[in-house]
């Protein structure tokens, strides 16, 4: 129990250090700076994808490649139904800013602490409007689309971009968070991708501990429309 509440508190803290009002940005912007050196030199390699739901794996990652970035998705998933219809929605995509979760990391000594919270972020998450992300502490590294064709792009700016396909996908576990305050129609899927062609400097992503995103069961009639379902997750990838 003792150990719970220890990291229910860390959790809280690290929330409101970053997800703050602008008017805040200038002494989180101080703190940032004095924590950039750490953050330059943190040592990912000491940090491990969560792969297991409790039931199910996703496959490891390929032997070889290194951990490039740890980013926390928020965003949407996107389904559109037909007029009428009484099907479930179909899927047509996400969008979501990848934030930074680098700049976290060092205000927690122990990796160990350090993921166990990670972990738990994509739940608080999901319920913050995009409005306080976008005022946040912590930096937004890239962002996440679907092209055209329905290729997933992850653009991370300097560190590269993906674009991807799924090999494999396990459903998140039933624990995890049905959408914003714990309300929804669930958590979509975790996720392994691989690249594609037109991909630079990044080979593979893991999308999981989600929250949220999945879409109703049924689009229920009524006229053709576009849905929009909110989700956060942690997005890791590797090169």
């Amino acid at each position: 129990m003792a150990g719970q509440r220890s990291t229910f508190i860390a959790t809280l803290a690290i929330l409101l250090l970053s997800f703050v009002c602008s008017t805040q940005a200038r002494r989180i912007k101080r703190l940032d700076q004095q924590l950039s050196a750490r953050t330059k030199s943190m040592d990912l390699s000491k940090f491990q994808v969560p792969l297991s739901n409790g039931s199910a794996t996703l496959p490891s990652p390929t032997p070889g490649l290194s951990l490039k970035a740890i980013t926390l998705g928020r965003g949407t998933q996107n389904y559109t139904c037909a007029a009428g219809s009484t099907a479930p929605p179909v899927a047509r995509g996400a969008k979501a800013y990848l934030l930074d979760v680098s700049s976290l990391l060092p205000l927690i000594t122990s990796p160990n602490k350090a993921q166990t919270i990670l972990n738990l972020l994509p739940q608080y998450l999901v319920s913050f409007d995009f409005s306080v992300i976008q005022n946040a502490s912590i930096p937004i590294l890239g962002k996440h689309i679907f092209d055209a064709a329905g290729v997933p792009v992850f653009d991370l700016g300097a560190k590269g971009v993906l674009r991807a396909k799924k090999i494999a996908g396990i459903a998140a576990p039933k624990t995890a968070s049905k959408g914003a305050n714990g309300q929804g129609d669930g958590a979509v899927d975790w996720l392994a991708l691989t690249e594609v062609e037109g991909s630079v400097g990044l080979k593979e992503c893991y999308r999981v501990e989600t929250a949220g995103g999945k879409a109703p069961a049924s689009c229920g009639g009524g006229p053709a429309r576009s849905i929009e379902v909110q989700y956060a997750t942690q997005y890791w990838f590797f090169g």
